[in-house]
């Protein structure tokens, strides 16, 4: 058996093939200034092609949920026309890309917005901590706007109208930002959905906003084409746990098995300090959603040939390993070291830490994948 059998094994879908199972996990960069794709953006990804799949870094819908400096957004024809940029130049190199979209609601600070539009979320609940701005200063989060019932059925409609824009400029799909502690995740909590109306109190009603834009982002675009990213039990971005936490997930999960969508992303984020997901949790998504379980979370080469073997899950999501690799692909197929990265520049700069990471010698050997 091969060291990496399962890994570099192409998966076939009825829409999509992927050469392997090798997934570019979506990561803000922050190299899109004023939120605009740059033909770097386009070089870095292109690099990465030889991924089974790239997901492209998180892309806000609406101008109130970019969230971050120099985070891209996907709602304006110059952003357009920066990430059509970039799937030309990956589907150029026969690779696959989505593109996560996002709202990051209360996370955010309107100095980082375009017109300073003012942060918006489920309920009038403050984010704890500072958000980086232009000139490297950091400024606390202000209270948000909390969303009346009809702006919050327009941030469901901004998602479907990015789903659909997302498919004419090329991608292969969407990957709907469900983690992480943005917008969806804010009406999933109890703590950040205080709200009265049909989307909030119950659990039901509580992941009605998510659930909305995945009907009808599949509805618009084709449930083969759309996945989820979920991070439940991480904690981020100020929201503590809570007892129903896991009902809430696995009621999400059956839902989604019923809109039958390609994928669940599930990001464990404890090999940042965050609490892990709990493999019984796990084993438990697997048996109720038939479709493609893709796991995300300090993975090596060997430990997702085996969650991949065990049958746990059918893709494996890396992220950092890419930043500083963008040739990861063969380095697993030679068994050979990884280039570690230069932290300071993992989040903000230049080309310098974006798109200089030399590729190693390169081999003649055939590869049988």
């Amino acid at each position: 058996m091969s060291l990496n059998e399962k890994l570099l094994s192409p998966l076939v879908t009825p829409a999509l093939t992927f050469r392997n199972r090798v997934v570019m996990a979506p990561m803000s960069r922050h190299r899109s200034l004023k939120t605009i794709p740059s033909p770097s953006v386009a070089t870095y990804y292109a690099q990465r092609a030889s991924a089974g799949l790239i997901i492209a870094e998180n892309s806000a819908v609406a101008a109130n949920g970019v969230g971050y400096v120099d985070a891209p957004g996907i709602y304006n024809t110059a952003q357009q026309a920066g990430w059509k940029q970039v799937v030309d130049e990956v589907h150029a190199r026969n690779g696959k890309i989505f593109v996560q979209l996002v709202h990051t609601g209360r996370i955010g600070h309107p100095l980082n917005h375009e017109g300073e539009a003012p942060l918006v979320a489920p309920s009038a609940i403050r984010a704890a901590g500072v958000m980086r701005i232009a000139g490297d200063r950091h400024l606390p989060m202000p209270d948000p706007q909390a969303l009346s019932t009809a702006g919050a059925q327009a941030m469901v409609d901004a998602h479907i109208q990015a789903a659909e824009t997302s498919i004419a400029l090329g991608f292969d799909g969407v990957e709907i930002h469900g983690a992480h502690g943005f917008l969806p995740e804010q009406f999933l909590h109890p703590h950040t959905n205080r709200r009265t109306d049909r989307y909030g109190g119950s659990i039901e009603n509580r992941s009605r906003f998510l659930l909305e834009i995945v009907e009808g982002v599949t509805a618009a675009i084709g449930r083969e084409r759309t996945g989820i990213r979920l991070s439940p039990f991480a904690g981020l971005n100020d929201l503590p746990p809570y007892a129903e936490e896991t009902a809430t997930h696995l009621y999400l999960t059956d839902a989604l098995r019923q809109l039958d969508l390609l994928y669940i992303h599930l990001s464990d984020q404890s090999s940042n300090g965050r609490p892990p997901i709990p493999q019984e949790f796990l084993w438990d998504v697997r048996k109720r959603f038939p479709n493609l379980l893709m796991l995300a979370g300090g993975y090596t080469a060997a430990s997702a040939e085996a969650t991949l073997q065990s049958g746990l899950a059918d893709l494996i999501a890396f992220g950092r390993p890419f930043i500083a690799n963008p040739d990861l692909v063969e380095r697993f197929r030679l068994n050979a070291p990884l280039t570690p990265g230069d932290v300071d520049t993992f989040y903000q700069g230049g080309d310098e830490g974006f798109i200089d990471y030399p590729l190693m010698q390169q081999d003649t050997t055939p590869c049988c994948v």
